[in-house]
């Protein structure tokens, strides 16, 4: 089953309410949450506040991308105010194994990142353990930038590697989307593709987000 997370980074922030039940209404039942420090990627984001008071507005599943320096220090209070879901960058930590385990023993579901530059064999010793991978198709830290056409090849392999080894990981992609990249990357092999601007910017949401699961 393929799915669109709408990315909140995207969303009007005076009004985040209105943007999350606007994206319920359409069918939305996934969000996305970039979490940036100012450190790991240059710009800063939300932080445990504001993940709060979005779980308090909506009960869809929240997958919660941690763009932080040191994730060790934070994945366990991100998985305890209320994320479904929390991935950090294989870039950003020596202990992958271990913070996998911290979010599964809160009984969320553990992801794992990487940037564009980053090779698939960095994670491949716990792609048995994760419950997904997230693909930057993009160099994070900021919306609206164009899709990397390199990271399709990116997607094949994981993909493969999914199939030989017969692992259930989900495969999440990041960056650039819109109809024609959306359907690229789905074709390869993803499974939950995130959209910000493109998605939240369109006069017609619920036709834009048809066009991009067609």
């Amino acid at each position: 089953m393929k799915k669109i997370l709408p990315s909140l980074l995207a969303a009007d922030f005076s009004n985040l309410q209105k943007d999350i039940r606007e994206m319920e209404d359409i069918g939305i039942d996934m969000f996305h949450l970039d979490v940036m420090d100012g450190h790991f990627v240059p710009n800063i984001s939300f932080g445990f506040p504001v993940i709060e008071s979005i779980r308090k507005t909506t009960n869809k599943t929240l997958d919660v991308h941690l763009m932080v320096a040191n994730p060790d220090i934070y994945v366990e209070e991100f998985c305890n105010i209320g994320s479904d879901m929390v991935s950090f960058h294989i870039e950003a930590t020596n202990h992958a194994d271990r913070l996998i385990d911290v979010i599964k023993n809160k009984g969320k579901r553990a992801g794992i990142v990487l940037n564009p530059q980053t090779p698939i064999s960095t994670i491949k010793h716990i792609l048995h353990k994760v419950d997904y991978v997230l693909l930057m198709t993009v160099n994070p830290g900021f919306g609206g930038q164009k899709f990397i056409e390199g990271m399709l090849e990116k997607i094949e392999e994981l993909d493969k590697i999914r199939k030989d080894k017969k692992y259930n990981f989900l495969i999440q992609v990041d960056g650039g989307i819109n109809i024609v990249t959306s359907k690229l990357c789905r074709d390869r092999g993803a499974d939950l593709i995130v959209c910000g601007s493109f998605l939240f910017n369109s006069s017609n949401k619920e036709k834009t987000l048809s066009q991009l699961l067609k």
